[in-house]
């Protein structure tokens, strides 16, 4: 990933991966609110959240039309979108920004849904390196438990049902999941991710993350509370 851009920026990114039921969500969460509690400047970025394809995306899965060239697409653009709007800004400012999936989910969907991982890698050569990519790993077993009994509905390309691994969504979940942990394990070493145990407790592994972001953001400036990151960032600009 030499070709990526190195944040050089006073600002510091986290992000999160793992696949689905790994709790990454839940930990950035927290972080998050352990961050602003702290009076840290922070911003939230999540995945396939960018306005400007939303409505694109959505009529896509409802039409089931996507080919796995086309998802990528989308989602680059999604990104893409978000790294000039919703990531540069608050880095720039010197803010912490927290996101929720990055470039390697990309890499592990993408290509577990068939398309070039040296493609999809070339893509996004334009992205950002974050200060801390985090991975919780968890067990394929225990992540389907978490997810199938808290779901009541698995949706048509979560499902990976677009791959025709499967007529049962159910099963087409698990075969898709599986492939997605695969490349999640071959991510890990390439782009020296930051590997959490996601079979601790909840409270083990935020005590874990935040040990290791207080780290990287030693020297960043607090703010008084109630602080606006916006405001600062219009003063900055």
């Amino acid at each position: 990933m030499e070709k990526n851009v190195k944040n050089e920026f006073p600002g510091r990114l986290f992000t999160v991966e793992g696949i689905d039921g790994s709790g990454k969500s839940t930990q950035l969460k927290l972080l998050h609110q352990w961050l602003l509690n702290e009076g840290y400047g922070v911003f939230l970025s999540a995945w396939n959240s960018s306005p400007l394809v939303k409505n694109t995306t959505k009529r896509g899965k409802t039409k089931q039309i996507l080919t796995p060239t086309t998802f990528s697409l989308i989602h680059a653009t999604d990104f893409a979108d978000r790294i000039e709007c919703e990531i540069l800004p608050p880095l720039k400012a010197g803010a912490i920004v927290l996101a929720d999936r990055y470039i390697y989910t990309a890499f592990a969907r993408d290509v577990a849904r068939g398309v070039s991982f040296q493609w999809v890698r070339k893509l996004y050569e334009f992205a950002v390196m974050p200060s801390i990519a985090f991975y919780f790993k968890v067990p394929l077993n225990v992540a389907l438990d978490r997810i199938l009994s808290s779901r009541a509905q698995i949706k048509y390309y979560e499902a990976g049902m677009d791959l025709g691994l499967s007529s049962d969504i159910k099963e087409s979940f698990k075969l898709f999941q599986e492939k997605i942990l695969s490349e999640y394990d071959k991510i890990v070493g390439e782009f020296n991710l930051t590997v959490i145990d996601a079979t601790l407790s909840i409270n083990d592994q935020q005590k874990i993350v935040r040990d290791i972001v207080m780290k990287k953001i030693k020297e960043l400036k607090k703010f008084p509370k109630p602080y606006n990151y916006l405001t600062h960032i219009a003063l900055k600009s």
